[in-house]
């Protein structure tokens, strides 16, 4: 290994852990429309829906499907309610 490097950020080889992508996109999601900053919030749901969007992985159970998209329904209720408190507010 060359000096200098900074090997802290590579990737870990293998399988990933922890939580799914989606749940990793919907946390800055909501951290977003507690701060307000609902353009942010609507452009990370952009990305969950473009995931929904694609084609499932194979062998990837149904069952996860349905929850992301319950997740994904959740998240843009959420945010039409922001929307439309700010709208009465105006």
């Amino acid at each position: 290994m060359p000096d200098g490097v900074d090997t802290a950020h590579e990737s870990p080889v293998g399988p990933p852990r922890g939580r799914r992508l989606i749940d990793k996109l919907i946390v800055p999601f909501h951290s977003a429309c507690d701060q307000g900053d609902l353009e942010v919030a609507e452009r990370l749901l952009r990305v969950v829906e473009l995931m929904l969007l694609r084609r499932p992985p194979a062998g990837s159970p149904d069952m996860d499907r349905r929850k992301n998209q319950d997740i994904f329904v959740a998240a843009h209720e959420r945010l039409w309610e922001l929307r439309h408190r700010v709208a009465e507010r105006v």
